[in-house]
């Protein structure tokens, strides 16, 4: 542990067991969102499936490299992550982004995608809302995954006729925001 880390943000006003607690579920959003969008992707077949299929494997790599890049984060505050699997899975900040009951209702597979996207634009605005001008280091990471889920969700509601966003999909360059906390 960071302990000085920890003593700044305290210093600043945070409450850190209430941050490492958002930071935590938003760490088991991020690895639970990757793991069901790695079956929502599987299922995206056809001639629209195919369409949104790139976009769906971007967030998902995108998302694990957002848990990747919260847990160190985490542990620098004190914090762990639970032993259980089953029970990190349970803290999640956002609900399961469940396969549809009819897979090949795109509209459906989209609203489930394009749904996990806005609980998660929720969960980092309101982190970097709670340590703004106070926590500059987790304030720079979940401003730096909001601008990704952001960008994200976009994506997911063009799809859905919602309207333009002016975001365009990256090509090769995954998690350009974030990238930066991975090396």
């Amino acid at each position: 542990m960071a302990r000085v880390a920890r003593e700044m943000v305290e210093k600043a006003g945070v409450d850190v067991d209430k941050l490492l607690t958002l930071l935590v579920n938003n760490a088991a959003a991020e690895l639970t969102t990757y793991y069901y969008y790695t079956i929502l992707r599987a299922n995206l077949i056809g001639l629209e499936g195919e369409g949104i299929k790139e976009i769906a494997e971007a967030a998902r790599i995108e998302d694990r490299n957002h848990f990747e890049a919260l847990v160190p984060r985490i542990y620098e505050l004190g914090g762990k992550l639970p032993d259980d699997m089953k029970a990190f899975h349970d803290t999640s900040a956002c609900p399961p982004a469940n396969l549809p009951a009819d897979p090949t209702d795109i509209k459906a597979m989209l609203t489930v995608l394009v749904d996990a996207e806005r609980c998660a634009v929720r969960g980092y605005t309101a982190i970097c809302n709670m340590v703004a001008g106070k926590d500059h280091r987790t304030y720079d990471l979940a401003l730096a995954i909001l601008n990704e889920e952001i960008e994200h969700e976009s994506w997911f509601s063009e799809f859905l006729g919602e309207g333009p966003s002016g975001h365009f999909m990256r090509r090769g360059d995954t998690s350009p925001f974030v990238s930066k906390f991975l090396k």
